[in-house]
């Protein structure tokens, strides 16, 4: 994995462009140059604990970008999806820290939590210092490192699989348990509840076609008098219909006798009675379509009203009366039913217990085995590390009584520094220095697996030096030939086997003011043999210093 890391206003770093090439990359310089500050700045981007102190004097705020070239598959592109981040192309993680203490977290630009940022981050990068080897810290981390070592990826994966599947089918046994156990203290009212609306028998969209059909017919009575007037009127006794007759028929003998005089009232008289008969025609079908069966109007309303009325009863819309009825008529099934199935899901339970069991039994046994076989790697690699008197242990407690997803097995490191001592977690027995190299040990037995695709460690070479820095040296470059590895060093014989040296110094700042300032540069070969020569000298660098720092990077070479 190719790193870029882009450091602005951070204390003693005013602006630092980095880029780690993959294999063994080592950061050398003379304490106090900043090399702690490099792995806080790279921390920071990672999603460690921010702190204004981190600012550079003088700046409001400084901002810390790293880069990551990592495969489209990778866990952190997962995870970053999985939290709605765009992951196209490069993984750019950026953090803002502010003098005032605030500070603000972006990957791939986009706003993310500082967790969410530490959780992709811890699966970029491990940082390895002598106080905070995180992947010997927390114990679920052994046992996760354990099952790497072992290839059981699968074999977890299923026992947390049927572990969901057990813990499912037990609390779908508890939910039908208390909704048996309530129905049956309501069985009396359930009963007579599920009678009463099966007689009732609500229909979907029954109100509104009821109150529809009332509306219209309560709307026909009260114009359907008016109807009737307007019909007598044209039609009885009264109606003006045959005198307006008689008259044209008058009209039209009296015209003869007086050509040219009434022919106009005569027609006009025509067109009238015609008109009134087409009245006459439209009241009576408009009549006609306002009879209704006052019957079928209290039998609408009074089915309406028992709607409603079992609508307050119940305490729900009428509209939700059907779905009512078909919940209740399924909790009396229920209950009816209620001991069969419960007998059903019990026995679910407890097959899918007996499966979780098996698999779980299965895992822990290749568990023991696989600890066995890690803990022979591990020792293998000690006496080199000036640890051949310690042994390493890694400790299974199976309990089946404590099932938890991960399987029936609590994993922890135990080591024996000296003999005689009484063994212990390693995080409390193993000093700083012993710590890291165990650390060291244990990653090269694990190869590749169960880590992130850099390693960055800092001084784990610290108050060893000859074999045993030349022993730390052979196995970070064995390291770096499957994951890339970054690590800050003091000893020679680890710089002498880097693909890449970093040199880290501390100067006067580029604008020319009083300002300290870090910076970091590439090392070619000839500056490498001084700068190894300086290491193994200290500040008087000898012609022999030269000599031997020229056959450490040729035997390295």
């Amino acid at each position: 994995m190719l790193i870029q890391l882009s450091i602005r206003d951070i204390v003693l770093i005013e602006r630092l462009d980095l880029a780690f090439e993959i294999g063994l990359s080592v950061l050398t310089g003379e304490t106090g140059a900043g090399k702690s500050i490099l792995l806080d700045s790279l921390s920071l981007a990672l999603g460690g604990r921010g702190d204004g102190d981190l600012v550079r004097h003088g700046e409001d705020k400084g901002q810390v970008t790293a880069v990551f070239d990592v495969g489209m598959e990778h866990g952190a592109r997962t995870l970053l999806r999985e939290n709605g981040i765009d992951d196209e192309g490069d993984l750019i993680f950026r953090r803002q820290q502010s003098a005032d203490g605030r500070t603000k977290a972006y990957v791939n630009d986009q706003p993310v939590s500082v967790q969410l940022m530490r959780q992709a981050g811890q699966l970029l990068v491990e940082i390895h210092g002598q106080h905070d080897d995180r992947a010997l810290v927390d114990t679920n981390a052994h046992r996760t490192l354990l099952d790497a070592f072992a290839g059981l990826t699968d074999e977890v994966s299923e026992v947390a699989r049927l572990y969901r599947l057990w813990r499912d089918s037990e609390r779908t046994l508890k939910k039908h348990r208390e909704k048996v156990e309530s129905a049956a203290r309501e069985a009396d009212y359930l009963r007579s509840s599920v009678e009463e609306l099966e007689k009732l028998s609500p229909q979907d969209g029954e109100e509104e076609e009821l109150a529809d059909n009332r509306q219209k017919m309560m709307k026909a009575e009260r114009i359907a008098g008016d109807i009737a007037e307007a019909s007598e009127f044209l039609n009885g006794n009264a109606s003006p219909v045959p005198h307006i007759a008689s008259l044209v028929r008058r009209l039209e003998r009296k015209s003869h006798e007086a050509p040219g005089l009434l022919e106009d009232t005569v027609t006009l008289l025509d067109a009238a009675l015609d008109q009134l008969s087409n009245a006459q025609m439209e009241v009576e079908a408009a009549l006609r379509k306002t009879e209704y069966d006052p019957r079928e109007l209290e039998r609408v309303e009074e089915r309406l009203f028992a709607l409603r009325a079992a609508s307050r009863k119940y305490s729900v819309p009428v509209t939700e009366l059907p779905a009512l009825a078909v919940r209740m008529i399924a909790d009396l099934a229920d209950l009816d039913a209620g001991e069969e199935r419960l007998a059903r899901l019990d026995a679910e339970v407890g097959l899918a217990r007996e499966n979780y069991d098996a698999a779980a039994r299965s895992l822990s046994d290749k568990r023991h085995h696989a600890g066995t076989a890690l803990a022979g790697a591990v020792m293998a690699e000690l006496p080199a590390l000036k640890l051949e008197r310690a042994l390493f242990m890694v400790e299974i407690t199976t309990d089946a009584g404590e099932a938890l997803a991960e399987g029936i097995d609590v994993v922890e490191f135990h080591v024996q520094t000296n003999p005689g001592t009484r063994p212990g977690s390693i995080m409390k027995v193993a000093s700083g220095g012993e710590l890291s190299r165990f650390l060291l040990a244990l990653k090269v037995a694990l190869a590749d697996r169960g880590s992130a695709p850099t390693l960055v460690f800092d001084e784990i070479d610290t108050g060893v030096g000859g074999a045993v820095a030349d022993a730390i040296g052979q196995r970070l470059k064995r390291l770096s030939e499957r994951v890339q590895v970054l690590s800050v060093t003091h000893a020679p014989q680890v710089a002498a086997r880097a693909a890449t040296h970093l040199l880290i110094s501390k100067g006067p700042s580029a604008d020319g003011s009083e300002k300290i300032a870090t910076r970091v540069a590439t090392m070619a070969q000839k500056d490498r043999t001084e700068e190894i020569a300086r290491m193994l000298a200290g500040a008087s660098v000898t012609e022999e210093a030269r000599a031997a720092a020229k056959r450490l990077l040729a035997g390295n070479g």
